[in-house]
């Protein structure tokens, strides 16, 4: 697939194919936007780049993470958002190196967020979930 990204007004193309990630175009755009009034949009997109940090940095330090031990794709999620969970108890099923592995709750706790869905890929130590 290939994406368009806007990066401190440069605007990128990029093909992502199989995990893997080409650049095919770089494009500068800091003409474009000095024309079209800069004031309004250089100061919207700033503040909610702004807001959306601390919440990020609030669920994170708000519970304990489970993370990706290995890269591999999510087979099966065992539990559900707002479900208590028991230390060793089975969260997801990883798939890796076409081996099925069984990903362990490393505490008791509740299931506040799940950052991952079946089928999706995950590298090493990529945030799968938080446990409060």
């Amino acid at each position: 697939m290939i994406y368009t990204v806007r990066i401190n007004n440069k605007e990128y193309e990029v093909e992502v194919e199989r995990g893997q990630a080409n650049l095919i175009n770089t494009t500068e755009i800091i003409n474009t936007q000095a024309v079209a009034t800069a004031a309004p949009v250089n100061t919207q997109p700033v503040a909610p780049v702004q807001q959306a940090a601390p919440q990020v940095a609030t669920n994170t330090v708000s519970g304990e993470p489970v993370k990706a031990p290995m890269p591999g794709t999510i087979v099966d999620i065992k539990v559900d958002t707002g479900s208590k969970v028991k230390k060793g108890q089975i969260l997801f099923i990883l798939e890796a190196m076409k081996m099925e592995n069984e990903i362990f709750s490393p505490c008791d706790g509740t299931v506040a967020q799940i950052l991952v869905s079946k089928g999706s890929s995950v590298a090493t130590n990529d945030v799968m979930m938080i446990i409060q």
